[in-house]
């Protein structure tokens, strides 16, 4: 079998024309370390199925997008928390995958092709006030992550594909020690995945409506010109003991990478990453961001848009 290697990028240009939506729930206990399983007790959902799709950020113009998505809040390289001193925030380590969305005559996402795919930081904010997913997500530029200079390209999105090989690791390097954040853990232990995944995203696409902390999502794919990629952060690992425990503060740098399981172990991949200035080789999609001050407030961004 062809062993893919990180070599595709997505530009700046890619990522601000393109949608960004999570996948809620697609990991076993992940909801209920994060806290937020409380939150999703009145969505109804199938057995082993992920409970919602979110949106993270739109493309588009101010009357048609909710302020709060309108900023591309991903960076490869930074986390800038909200000045909200009581923001506790924390890594959420996530495959995402570059898709190609396709659309019906009804402005409803008919299909997603992925791409390719990569390592992923979908930073939450542990917002007791927010209503919705996506108020955790963006409160502006630099609020979660992509190693979007190091994507593996894709051409087999199923079981017999490379992603059964890859496996998900995070750390956090605080003071300059390395300390594990959240599970290694296989791609193949998502509960929905491959063709199911994408059978799934599209019936959600199309007929997940607002209730709860989801929103409709297809119908604000739609209201942003229905773009035509969507960068999809597809669930976030289970949290070891110190991850689950631990916020983050400025200083500190959250790793995520998703390897190549036939290239290297755990413990290569750790031993690498005890390098602090290691960059990263072919079989990793490697992110690595630095957790700076606390920027503006979402409301006085929300003021100067």
């Amino acid at each position: 079998m062809h062993r893919p290697t990180a070599t595709m990028k997505l530009t700046d240009e890619q990522l601000r024309r393109a949608a960004g939506l999570g996948v809620a729930g697609n990991f076993a206990g992940h909801l209920e370390q994060a806290g937020e399983a409380a939150d999703f007790i009145d969505v109804r959902s199938e057995a082993n199925r992920p409970k919602g799709v979110f949106p993270f950020y739109l493309p588009g113009d101010a009357a048609a997008v909710p302020g709060r998505l309108r900023v591309q809040p991903v960076s490869p390289d930074a986390i800038r928390p909200p000045a909200d001193a009581s923001a506790n925030l924390q890594i959420e380590p996530e495959l995402a995958l570059w898709c190609t969305l396709t659309y019906n005559a009804n402005g409803r996402v008919s299909g997603v092709a992925p791409e390719a795919f990569g390592a992923f930081n979908d930073c939450s904010w542990r917002n007791p006030a927010a209503s919705k997913i996506s108020d955790k997500k963006n409160w502006g530029p630099a609020s979660q992550g992509m190693a979007s200079d190091q994507l593996f390209p894709l051409d087999d999105f199923s079981a017999a594909g490379p992603l059964g090989h890859f496996r998900l690791a995070s750390f956090l390097r605080r003071d300059g020690v390395l300390h594990p954040y959240g599970e290694d853990a296989p791609v193949a232990g998502y509960g929905t995945l491959y063709g199911d995944l994408l059978g799934w995203l599209a019936d959600r696409l199309q007929h997940q409506r607002d209730g709860g902390p989801l929103e409709d999502v297809g119908a604000m794919l739609d209201a942003a010109g229905r773009p035509t990629h969507a960068l999809i952060a597809i669930g976030a690992t289970r949290y070891l003991s110190f991850g689950e425990t631990t916020f983050l503060r400025p200083g500190d740098e959250s790793v995520v990478a998703v390897y190549d399981g036939r290239e290297a172990d755990a413990d290569t991949l750790r031993g690498a990453l005890d390098e602090p200035d290691w960059a990263g080789a072919p079989w990793v999609s490697l992110l690595r961001q630095h957790v700076l001050k606390p920027g503006i407030s979402p409301a006085a961004a929300e003021q100067t848009r």
